[in-house]
């Protein structure tokens, strides 16, 4: 088949895309190559995928509305796996118009392109975010999330909203996921992964939020790459009552981890012990996230089983060769 990729040079962009060329399809893959983080490390992922005959890249914001429709319109893509975002919860606290544009209209495009051109599935990246503080555990997808703590979260929850409209009025068959924590090889560097090993392998302390009182669903890229290539195969169909063919379903480890068990992880992939500086809960950040993970285990009999211990060894061998490279 032939897929749009959006985001394709951010991490979740580039695994999604390496599978899905992996498995004989074709893909356009469109990144704007912000400068949110180190362009070098885009450039790396880009070069994991150029030399693919099936793969093609094109530089474009998703915002600019003629130049995305121009190509959906020439492309003729069966599907889209919509993953490009202004990401971050804490950058959304100084750079707020650049979420909107990015996230808000960014994703109205994609919705615009699908509808036009009668699109068999859109996928788009939601995020754990949308759950704010809430209280229950695990986050199942019936939760109310009308209470976000960060911009990034409440424009994620807008996606949401914005993608149900266009399914229940166009009835495009839309899906979006609800990401915990992805960590891995080629991980963003605003990451704890990324921010904890650069720092226990140089010899600086860490920062250690809310005094550890942390716990995150750290989910590995492996599994949501697969979680993401059994969902796209699975295009939702509307339901008596609710026409709209969508559906959110979350993709988690469905096991939190506690921040000491993390860093311990880290410590040993490093084989360095951490200096650790306490500090309280930063603004927009949560306690814990925990994925209920039925309706994935339901819909594709599917649940990420890759151990902390096992994904961050992996990241770091990754991180170190990387350096040396770069």
């Amino acid at each position: 088949m032939k897929y749009l990729v959006t985001g394709v040079a951010g991490f979740v962009g580039m695994h999604t895309t390496l599978r899905l060329l992996q498995d004989g399809h074709e893909v356009v893959g469109i990144d704007n190559l912000n400068h949110y983080y180190a362009y070098e490390l885009k450039e790396y992922r880009l070069l994991q995928l150029e030399n693919n005959k099936n793969f093609r890249f094109i530089r474009l914001d998703i915002s600019d509305r003629d130049s995305m429709s121009e190509i959906f319109h020439k492309e003729k893509f069966q599907r889209v796996i919509h993953l490009a975002a202004q990401a971050g919860v804490r950058y959304s606290l100084e750079a707020p118009f650049t979420y909107a544009d990015s996230n808000l209209t960014g994703t109205l495009t994609i919705l615009e392109g699908c509808r036009q051109n009668s699109i068999d599935h859109l996928v788009f990246a939601s995020s754990s975010s949308v759950y704010g503080m809430n209280s229950k555990v695990p986050f199942s997808e019936q939760d109310s999330v009308d209470h976000p703590v960060s911009l990034y979260a409440a424009t994620k929850k807008s996606n949401e909203l914005m993608a149900h409209a266009y399914a229940h009025l166009y009835q495009i068959p839309v899906t979006g996921l609800r990401f915990f924590t992805v960590y891995g090889p080629a991980g963003r560097p605003d990451m704890a992964p990324w921010l904890f090993t650069e720092a226990i392998l140089n010899g600086r302390p860490i920062k250690v939020f809310n005094h550890g009182k942390m716990q995150r669903d750290f989910t590995y890229i492996d599994d949501i790459v697969e979680g993401i290539i059994r969902i796209q195969a699975r295009p939702p169909q509307g339901r008596e009552g609710d026409q709209a063919p969508y559906r959110i379903c979350n993709i988690g480890n469905n096991q939190p981890i506690e921040l000491s068990r993390f860093i311990q992880a880290i410590e040993t992939a490093c084989g360095r012990k951490a200096e650790k500086i306490y500090l309280p809960m930063q603004p927009g950040d949560v306690p814990i996230t925990y994925a209920d993970t039925a309706q994935l285990e339901q819909l594709v009999h599917y649940k990420p089983t890759t151990t902390i211990e096992t994904g961050i060894q992996a990241f770091v061998d990754w991180y170190q060769n990387f350096k040396k490279v770069f």
